[in-house]
């Protein structure tokens, strides 16, 4: 495989890689020196990633590899899923106020969730993966993706409702 065709079968993915990177590493650049490590690695292998069914998958699956092998190094448990391509139409400014507290609260609930459960909401959730892809990237069956997503989503909803029930914050 030469260089164009090798660019022309990573270009519809690479972007995705990039964000699963930043919402696992949260830096930028910390995130696009994994994007590059993880090209690399596809470049080096690129004279069998014809033997592989479905090389987004691989890419996907060697980013949260590298990503976790980086966090674990670092000994840092911070992971943080930031949401931030939120757009609307103009609404008003306490509508505004509103929605940015909400994906605040939501993304502290998502950062204390186990590290599985975090993955699972960014791919299905952020990144819009079937429950297929899911699966073969996080290397489980698809049954324990859907509990695992069903479980994070009901600790997500669960304090959420509790939180503006009760007007604690």
């Amino acid at each position: 495989m030469n260089r164009y065709e090798f660019v022309n079968l990573i270009a519809p993915f690479k972007d995705k890689v990039f964000r699963l990177a930043k919402r696992l590493l949260i830096s930028t650049e910390e995130a696009e020196d994994a994007t590059q490590e993880v090209l690399v690695k596809l470049w080096s292998r690129n004279s069998s990633l014809d033997n592989y069914n479905n090389v987004e998958a691989f890419a996907m699956t060697m980013t949260k590899n590298y990503c976790l092998d980086q966090l674990k190094s670092k000994r840092t448990g911070n992971l943080q899923i930031v949401h931030d391509n939120f757009i609307g139409k103009e609404p008003s400014l306490d509508k505004k106020i509103e929605d940015i507290d909400n994906l605040n609260w939501v993304e502290k609930i998502i950062d204390q969730l186990p590290e599985q459960q975090r993955l699972i909401i960014q791919l299905r959730d952020i990144e819009q993966y079937e429950f297929a892809e899911i699966a073969k990237i996080m290397e489980m069956n698809e049954t324990a993706i859907r509990v695992a997503l069903s479980r994070a989503r009901k600790t997500v909803r669960e304090f959420m409702i509790k939180t503006h029930s009760h007007g604690i914050r």
